[in-house]
């Protein structure tokens, strides 16, 4: 289907060409760009619109989807309830637990502080924690904890293999890289996320230990049917369980979309920053979006075509963050209910499916410029 679509819209450009130039010795020179480009953003939105709301009808998604190509808005929806119990509806104001795709923001937190000279990621740990300061730990770094090659799983316990040899997701891993943060810039690290928000125009976004607002997503599981709400959100996410470095973040669509144009626009991070922030440093098998590359906080696909994202999970809370940095384009998915009977790649299946559909469209959109 998409392929087809995508090969009409071919020809239409190729007809485009074809006039523009019959017609340039007769009249003012078409503007074939600017037609291209308008026809190319016309189908994208038709393109998203057919294919995602078939998503949303499959799997009746209790949650929000956008599209953004830089500033354009391609695709938007959301469908389903933020509270359940009072039917209070999901729009655009709707704040979301966004779980493990806290993690760029907590990267990003620590390589700012690089950029001050107040550490360097090839420090050791041990230099700022003193929980690191034993035989096994002494020698993991930094860097090491910020693509999860240092083989730390639960902080004290028995490393999984010699740090840099492997990988191995460690949510402690990055709560400890937000104490760090602490450490060195001498301010809680709700108040340095928070002022980095302030900074980047971020209105609706904070931490589970800080937020005083309303329009909060409740957390669910089960189904619309029969669920369950989570008790004690958004407070429990700075538990040790999860902790907010890893997991704690809560935002809306705009806010994630805000995020991601100012920090691939450069605008947060010097660009040989930005540079190491993206580049692939490890390697890790996910059990729901396979092989893949992992950087700072940011996973990266390997073969194409290019993007950074990641996923994110708290009880009832499944997120997904897409940028492809080609055509500057997010995607956002964020919901608030998940039947945990099944099994997690069934969880993520509309996030799945929503992403093989912009990857889709993305492979040709490269193609075309090409």
């Amino acid at each position: 289907m998409i392929k087809k679509a995508l090969h009409i819209l071919l020809l239409f450009i190729i007809f485009i060409d074809f006039i523009s130039c019959q017609k340039e010795i007769k009249v003012k020179k078409i503007n074939k760009s600017a037609i291209v480009d308008s026809t190319i953003t016309a189908f994208e939105k038709n393109l998203l619109k057919n294919q995602i709301d078939s998503v949303f009808k499959k799997y009746n998604f209790n949650g929000s989807v956008a599209v953004f190509k830089d500033s354009v808005e391609l695709y938007r929806k959301s469908q389903g309830y933020s509270d359940f119990k009072n039917k209070i509806k999901i729009d655009n104001n709707t704040i979301f637990a966004i779980g493990s795709v806290s993690k760029q923001f907590t990267a990003t937190l620590i390589l700012l502080q690089m950029e001050q000279g107040k550490l360097s990621v090839n420090d050791k740990v041990s230099k700022y924690l003193h929980e690191f300061q034993n035989k096994d730990y002494e020698n993991i770094t930094i860097h090491q904890l910020l693509n999860h090659t240092s083989g730390l799983n639960t902080l004290g316990g028995k490393l999984m293999f010699k740090s840099g040899s492997d990988f191995f997701y460690s949510n402690d891993g990055f709560n400890s890289l937000g104490r760090i943060v602490e450490k060195v810039s001498g301010k809680s690290y709700d108040e340095n996320i928070l002022e980095l928000f302030r900074k980047i125009g971020m209105k609706h976004s904070s931490t589970g230990t800080s937020f005083k607002g309303k329009n909060f997503a409740g957390a669910y599981l089960g189904n619309k049917n029969v669920y369950e709400k989570i008790q004690n959100m958004p407070e429990r996410l700075g538990n040790k369980e999860i902790g907010v470095p890893a997991g704690g973040i809560l935002s809306t669509i705009d806010d994630i979309h805000t995020w991601n144009t100012a920090l691939y626009g450069g605008k947060i991070l010097n660009p040989e920053t930005l540079w190491k922030f993206e580049s692939k440093s490890a390697e890790r098998h996910h059990p729901v979006f396979g092989k893949m590359g992992y950087g700072y906080g940011i996973m990266t696909n390997i073969g194409k075509p290019n993007l950074y994202f990641h996923s994110g999970y708290i009880k009832g809370s499944p997120s997904l963050n897409i940028y492809y940095p080609y055509t500057k384009t997010s995607v956002i998915i964020l919901s608030n209910i998940a039947d945990e009977e099944k099994e997690k790649n069934l969880i993520f299946k509309p996030h799945m499916e929503i992403k093989e559909i912009a990857d889709a469209i993305e492979n040709s959109m490269v193609q075309m410029k090409n």
